[in-house]
């Protein structure tokens, strides 16, 4: 199973839509957004899958998020989300709540913990747990994602053409 990872679209319509021709041709099965989304129109863009949504801090309109994502049928988790497929156990958050993100991994309970905020693709490893931030759709360069093979947890960062805005 492919996942795909993404992060901090900030609204920005056309750099989401590249984002989302990216995974439509690594033929991703199911989508999480680690927050930032920006905008209401963000949230249709993702259709094609089952989409997790998290918020971040420019999140500001929440309620207007949450009507979005319930209209497309896709899940909103609040600034926390949690998912287990394949034997896997998987965390989902912006990470600009640091005691958050610092006590999810603390907590050693999670196989991959993926997160956004900084607009820098990293991977790392806190014990067990795969800690992934894809990078950032929008104010980054380069600009990328994340696609994450389940049950192997073999990451590919994946680069969104163009650079910073």
């Amino acid at each position: 199973m492919l996942l795909g990872i993404v992060s901090d679209t900030h609204g920005h319509i056309p750099f989401t839509q590249q984002a989302v021709r990216v995974l439509e041709a690594m033929e991703v099965q199911e989508v999480l957004h680690c927050g930032d989304i920006g905008s209401a129109e963000i949230v249709s863009l993702f259709s094609a899958w089952p989409a997790h949504f998290v918020f971040g801090n420019v999140d500001v309109d929440r309620d207007e998020l949450r009507r979005a994502i319930a209209a497309a049928g896709q899940t909103c988790h609040g600034c926390f989300g949690t998912l287990a497929r394949l034997g896997k156990q998987i965390a989902f958050l912006h990470s600009d709540d640091e005691r958050l993100f610092q006590a999810t991994l603390r907590k050693g309970k999670f196989d991959l913990v993926c997160y956004g905020h900084t607009h820098k693709a990293r991977q790392h490893r806190s014990g067990k747990t795969l800690v992934l931030n894809p990078g950032a759709v929008y104010r980054a360069n380069p600009r990328s994602i994340a696609v994450v093979e389940l049950p192997s947890l073999e990451v590919t960062i994946v680069p969104v053409s163009g650079g910073t805005l």
